[in-house]
């Protein structure tokens, strides 16, 4: 509006002077009232497309900036900045596996983040090998005193309860129940079996947000006032058959 607005008060002293003005490369003269009656259909015109065009021209150049602003939580080569069993845990072709082919894991074992997040975005891409099949990410979550387990959210990863559970939301040792699942056909839609699956969750206050491979499974509010919104976060391998769950990529924005 603002250069409709300049072009009429332009184009109504003009006319009091009726002289002839050049463009910038000087091929073509605008000359008198008829010329800026033109300019001012033609403002009008740039005004519309303004006002209308750009808008759908910034929703296309929207870009994903989560590599920008989000900052690893694995350097692709130790396990600085997590703490847990080293036996259960190790790096290996710029992941960390948990959990062992060669023997069944006698309880849960988790590697859990040195420090604590609140409202965040995690992404990370995880796959499960072996015959076991059940793994997890606990976030919002603490260590319980005195054994492996860890109490709190937890975006489950493979198979329970005879049913996929890839983006389901567990409360894992506190509850000790499913809170939100994907139905299982989407389950099964969504997951590469053997390959890398890329997960996402969202924390931001009370509501939880878990997705698979680019489309959501799990959208939670907690409606407990109790359920602390802070924690650690955590890779888990599942009691059970030799297995390993192997995890990459792990990065996280705070919000």
């Amino acid at each position: 509006m603002r250069l409709l607005f300049w072009l009429r008060c332009n184009g109504q002293n003009a006319n009091d002077y009726d002289h002839q003005q050049t463009n910038e490369k000087g091929t073509r003269l605008l000359t008198g009232r008829s010329n800026l009656k033109r300019l001012s259909i033609a403002a009008i015109g740039l005004v519309f497309v303004t006002q209308f065009a750009v808008p759908n021209a910034h929703a296309q150049d929207v870009k994903d900036d989560f590599p920008v602003y989000s900052l690893p939580l694995f350097d692709g080569k130790s396990l600085i900045g997590w703490e847990g069993n080293g036996y259960w845990f190790r790096v290996e072709d710029k992941a960390i596996v948990a959990g062992r082919l060669s023997e069944k894991i006698p309880h849960n074992e988790f590697l859990c983040t040195t420090r604590d997040y609140a409202d965040f975005e995690l992404r990370f891409e995880a796959k499960l090998v072996g015959e076991g099949q059940n793994a997890g990410v606990q976030f919002r979550s603490e260590r319980i005193a005195g054994n492996s387990e860890v109490s709190g959210y937890q975006a489950d990863i493979g198979s329970a309860w005879d049913r996929p559970v890839w983006g389901a939301l567990y409360d894992e040792s506190r509850r000790g129940k499913m809170l939100a699942e994907p139905g299982a056909e989407l389950g099964k839609r969504l997951v590469k079996p053997d390959q890398w699956n890329a997960m996402r969750v969202i924390c931001k206050g009370p509501r939880v947000q878990i997705f698979v491979n680019g489309e959501r499974t799990v959208d939670y509010t907690e409606m407990d006032d109790a359920i602390p919104q802070h924690g650690k976060i955590g890779l888990q391998i599942h009691s059970g058959k030799p297995t390993e769950a192997w995890y990459r990529n792990i990065r996280i924005r705070q919000l």
